[in-house]
């Protein structure tokens, strides 16, 4: 089945906010540039964003909420399948594309934590292979039941060190697990939507030999499919400014895309904050990498949260790109008017 919506392989400027819909009911609001109250979503489209990403975990907490090993307490979002359901129409009705990003656990899974959920712990690694199969073949199903048919989807969520951990580990001597699983993920969203590409999505975007070692192994030793490669690129995590490793962020772009014949799209970027200025010229040099991957295979951009600030979350999370007017009163920054000039150049 294809998607009538369609719209092709268009660059996509886009935001992940599947901490939305949890912050406006913790009585969140944004204004927008007159200083009036205004829809977040319909912002971030003034902005220049035409794709909204949105997270899915198996099982999450009923109050959606976890703690982290370090005691950190961080909010997930509405994660859950209706949860996600619920704001796939939001952002569908409104226009956007979408991305949904299965992470195959209760939790958020990425290189630290691939914790496997709380119902499938007993199960074998075979059963596991059809939990991935039927866990997305629902989703995916029960989107495009409502009309609904994602662009992309993920199948997990930056993966350096494998899903459904110990089963799914990207050593050497278990690669061939690995890739059972992702292309478990891969075969039931075809089955669904052929035209929804899959992303495989790695943490560290500006570490050629990360995407190497696991992109050899995932795809010419094992058998790996895939449609996009997607990175995530925090100069903040990696404790840099973004000046000294976007280079290196250009070229395993370039590289990735030519040796492995994929499109390859940033799913996860963020700045600070506080520096609106930094930030913007960050996802002005980071839109115009992927732009200008050779071949056209450069597909897009997400901003990881931009709705949120660090005032409003439990965790302090300071990667977003909204700033506080007042309590609970927030405002888009201007660091995300860099989609809506980079759209200018085009």
């Amino acid at each position: 089945m294809s998607n009538p919506n369609k719209t092709g392989s268009n660059f996509a400027y886009g935001a992940d906010v599947g901490w939305l819909s949890q912050l406006e009911d913790q009585g969140v609001i944004w204004l927008d540039h007159e200083g009036e109250p205004k829809d977040a979503l319909q912002i971030l489209r003034d902005f220049g964003i035409d794709s909204i990403r949105l997270r899915v975990f198996v099982n999450p907490p009923s109050s959606f909420q976890w703690k982290k090993n370090n005691g950190v307490t961080c909010y997930l979002g509405y994660t859950d399948t209706h949860s996600l359901l619920k704001m796939a129409q939001r952002a569908n009705g409104m226009g956007f594309r979408i991305m949904v990003d299965i992470h195959y656990s209760d939790h958020f899974a990425d290189p630290e934590y691939q914790d496997i959920p709380e119902a499938w712990l007993t199960h074998s690694f075979s059963e596991l292979v059809q939990d991935v199969y039927n866990h997305t073949h629902d989703v995916m199903s029960k989107l495009v039941d409502l009309g609904i048919y994602p662009e992309w989807v993920q199948v997990g969520n930056e993966i350096n060190s494998g899903i459904l951990l110990p089963h799914g580990a990207s050593n050497d001597n278990n690669f061939s697990h690995l890739t059972e699983l992702l292309n478990s993920g891969y075969d039931a969203v075809k089955s669904v939507n052929e035209a929804s590409k899959v992303v495989t999505h790695l943490a560290d975007g500006h570490n050629n030999a990360t995407f190497r070692w696991f992109f050899d192994n995932f795809l010419k030793h094992h058998g790996g499919k895939t449609d996009v490669i997607g990175f995530s690129y925090y100069p903040y995590w990696i404790g840099t400014d973004y000046k000294e490793n976007m280079d290196a962020l250009k070229n395993n772009l370039n590289d990735v895309a030519s040796s492995y014949h994929k499109e390859v799209m940033v799913c996860e970027v963020g700045g600070y904050d506080s520096d609106e200025t930094n930030t913007y010229h960050l996802l002005r040099a980071t839109i115009n990498a992927v732009k200008c991957v050779p071949g056209g295979r450069g597909s897009g951009v997400f901003y990881w949260e931009p709705e949120a600030n660090a005032s409003v979350l439990p965790d302090g999370y300071p990667l977003g790109a909204s700033r506080e007017i007042s309590p609970k009163v927030l405002k888009i920054s201007k660091a995300m008017k860099a989609f809506r000039d980079s759209q200018l150049d085009d």
